[in-house]
């Protein structure tokens, strides 16, 4: 259950912790988050000093294909006039970095033959070649498909 649902349903803190399988005070603090209209999923992401910068380290980063470095992307930030640490620009470049392999990853394509194009080899058991030390290497080819589409 819930826990605003319980609360609802009790109107008492503690009985709807108990539903909900939380603390009281947590019920007491998502019940006052709900009447003064505040979200009450729980605290959003404080802004940071890196913020205002972030475009511009995705569009560098984009245009190096994932390959930029962030001691060079610092830099380039110091003389835009960022203040903040090179912690910072590291740990930002490394979150745009991985966004931006999720969104450029190599998908997986099988490799289809088509019938006919193909030569497919095998170096199992197949018919004796003779070679030059008398005893000759088995080698078995064959096309796959022979006659289709080939002219044979």
């Amino acid at each position: 259950m819930e826990i605003l649902e319980a609360f609802d349903a009790t109107e008492c803190a503690h009985s709807a912790a108990q539903l909900a399988g939380a603390d009281p005070k947590t019920v007491r603090r998502y019940v006052a988050a709900r009447d003064a209209g505040a979200p009450v999923t729980g605290p959003g992401r404080r802004p940071r000093i890196i913020d205002e910068h972030m475009p511009k380290i995705e569009e560098w980063v984009d245009r190096s294909e994932g390959k930029a470095r962030a001691d060079v992307i610092h830099a380039r930030l110091v003389g835009l006039g960022f203040t903040g640490t090179e912690r910072t620009t590291r740990r930002a470049v490394a979150a745009v970095k991985a966004a931006w392999r999720a969104g450029n990853a190599r998908t997986y394509r099988p490799w289809i033959t088509e019938p006919g194009l193909w030569l497919q080899f095998d170096w199992g058991e197949g018919p004796k070649v003779p070679g030059q030390d008398g005893l000759g290497a088995r080698c078995c080819s064959a096309r796959g498909w022979p006659g289709r589409g080939t002219g044979s």
